[in-house]
């Protein structure tokens, strides 16, 4: 079991490793050494509470295959650990975000003395402005 939370864990067998070949600079080994890490999380498998999996969905974004699987793939090291190592640590903590339920809103109104004082000052700029004018149209 992978520990996410002191509450939460997934199943080991619901995280699925695959390397390949890095893209971009990297010498000779580039092209001879699998170092990148694409990790695959199995939504079905994983066994989240509901909330948690709405939630992780919408946070894995175009990580999402039509699946239902997050797809992961780290290749910024140059060794096969490291990216390992990061890419699980990269999945662990898009689950910790999505455990985090959002904090609802409560709609709030204006008090009636913050209405007045907001009304009183819009009447004053009102004058200031108003004195600003040519003397020609003035009351």
């Amino acid at each position: 079991m992978i520990q996410v939370t002191r509450n939460l864990a997934i199943d080991e067998r619901a995280v699925e490793e695959t390397f390949i070949r890095a893209s971009g600079p990297g010498g000779q080994n580039v092209n001879k050494v699998e170092t990148a890490v694409q990790l695959r999380l199995s939504l079905d498998r994983a066994e989240l509470p509901h909330a948690v999996r709405a939630r992780l969905e919408k946070l894995a974004g175009r990580r999402l295959t039509l699946d239902g699987d997050i797809l992961i793939t780290c290749q910024q090291h140059r060794t096969q650990d490291r990216n390992r190592a990061e890419a699980m640590a990269a999945l662990i903590e898009l689950i910790r975000r999505a455990t985090v339920a959002p904090i609802r809103r409560v709609a709030t109104k204006p008090s009636y003395g913050s209405k007045l004082r907001r009304l009183e000052e819009k009447a004053h700029r009102g004058k200031i402005k108003q004195g600003r004018g040519s003397g020609i149209d003035r009351d």
